[in-house]
């Protein structure tokens, strides 16, 4: 009999997320499951790690083919765990984050969480996958996610990753998908990043993060940007190599 799949699961939203809930349904008829998520909400935290307090695990349910652990950490202190601590014999086939609730598309990547989980799976040579849809409400609908998931989770086992990169997965807030685009990042940045507002009763302000989210480069067709804005689910592949290397040979001239 074939062995089932076995999966590393984290995100960024908590483990009682409903996005992750949604993939812990979707794959347990599928694959057996190590789930090692956040206790609460990390957003944000990229790959940031804790190194000034102690980290906790809480077992939160157990039952066949599934484990879920509660941690006090982010989502990179997760997995680390999860490799160092809690995987005996059998290495994951796949390190899956997510489903994030929110666009982790473009410049969003670079600071998400979810990405973290994703990319600290990767710097333990295990492949990876994060899933993000495009909705930031905690009771979003994660059901017309479902096919896509179970596809491109088995089409990423079975085909394998190269060293050191992932897949960024994006799903559009409109559902029927158009179907799937493999794509590269899109160059975005963040304008009016600060709201500042007065505090009460005090001459002191406090700022809240928000902004808008401009494409520089808006007529481009083969970004995740262009994707998502037209109905696809975006699938970017990441490096985790972030070396310019056309800059090298330039460079060793000069030094």
């Amino acid at each position: 009999m074939k062995q089932r799949p076995f999966l590393l699961l984290s995100n960024d939203d908590g483990y009682a997320a409903k996005g992750i809930a949604a993939l812990i349904d979707t794959l347990r008829p599928l694959c057996d499951l190590l789930v090692v998520a956040p206790d609460g909400a990390r957003s944000g935290m990229s790959m940031a790690m804790t190194t000034s307090v102690p980290v906790t695990l809480r077992l939160v349910r157990k039952e066949r083919g599934l484990k879920v652990y509660a941690c006090s950490g982010t989502p990179t202190d997760c997995v680390k765990l999860a490799v160092a601590q809690l995987v005996k014999g059998r290495r994951p086939d796949l390190v899956v984050s997510g489903i994030n609730h929110g666009d982790n598309s473009s410049v969003n990547s670079h600071y998400s969480g979810t990405m973290g989980a994703a990319y600290e799976g990767v710097m333990h040579g295990i492949p990876a996958v994060a899933f993000s849809l495009c909705d930031f409400d905690p009771d979003a609908d994660f059901s017309p996610l479902r096919p896509y998931l179970i596809d491109i989770v088995f089409k990423a086992i079975a085909a394998g990753l190269p060293p050191m990169t992932c897949l960024n997965v994006n799903f559009p807030n409109v559902a029927p998908y158009k179907g799937v685009r493999v794509c590269r990042m899109a160059r975005t940045h963040w304008e009016n990043e600060f709201a500042r507002t007065r505090r009460p009763n005090t001459g002191s302000y406090v700022y809240w993060l928000t902004g808008d989210r401009v494409d520089d480069e808006p007529q481009a067709d083969d970004t995740d940007a262009w994707a998502l804005a037209h109905g696809y689910v975006a699938v970017t592949p990441e490096t985790l190599d972030v070396t310019a290397h056309g800059l090298v040979e330039v460079l060793k001239g000069s030094f």
